[in-house]
């Protein structure tokens, strides 16, 4: 969609994407995404396009079972935070892991999906608007540790 913001966005009904933590190391699950794809060869969280009449968290927990295999009953939500323009969102859904999860690449967006120990995030080629929201992101995890 085009946004007023003078930005095309992915998703009509604006976007989610799953930001998975685990604990022990602390670590993160990030998608390399595919070459061929929006901002291609960058790493991000699992996500997309929010469907008609569906909320955030379950956007973000459908993509990340989508393009991630991950369990939606695998993960306790611990919160959000939200990209807004004028006329378009991106909801970052915060989530810890509950019981092992061994995420994978499940669909061609994806060239690899892995367990990111946190101190290692800055040094890969992140996804532009990951990149910026990252810090903020990695201090409120962090502040629950």
């Amino acid at each position: 969609m085009d946004c007023a913001c003078g930005h095309r966005h992915w998703g009509l009904h604006g976007a989610a994407g799953l930001l998975l933590v685990r604990r022990e190391p602390l670590s993160v699950v990030l998608q390399h995404r595919a070459i061929w794809s929006h901002h291609g060869g960058t790493w991000g969280i699992p996500g997309g396009a929010r469907q008609p009449d569906e909320s955030a968290e379950q956007a973000a927990l459908r993509e990340a079972h989508e393009e991630a295999g991950i369990d939606p009953a695998a993960v306790g939500i611990r919160g959000e935070t939200v990209l807004s323009h004028p006329d378009w969102s991106y909801t970052t859904v915060i989530a810890e892991e509950l019981v092992p999860v061994h995420p994978a690449v499940t669909d061609a967006e994806s060239d690899e999906i892995r367990w990111v120990p946190v101190d290692e995030v800055d040094a890969l080629p992140l996804l532009p608007a990951f990149a910026d929201a990252w810090p903020a992101l990695r201090a409120r995890i962090t502040a629950s540790d």
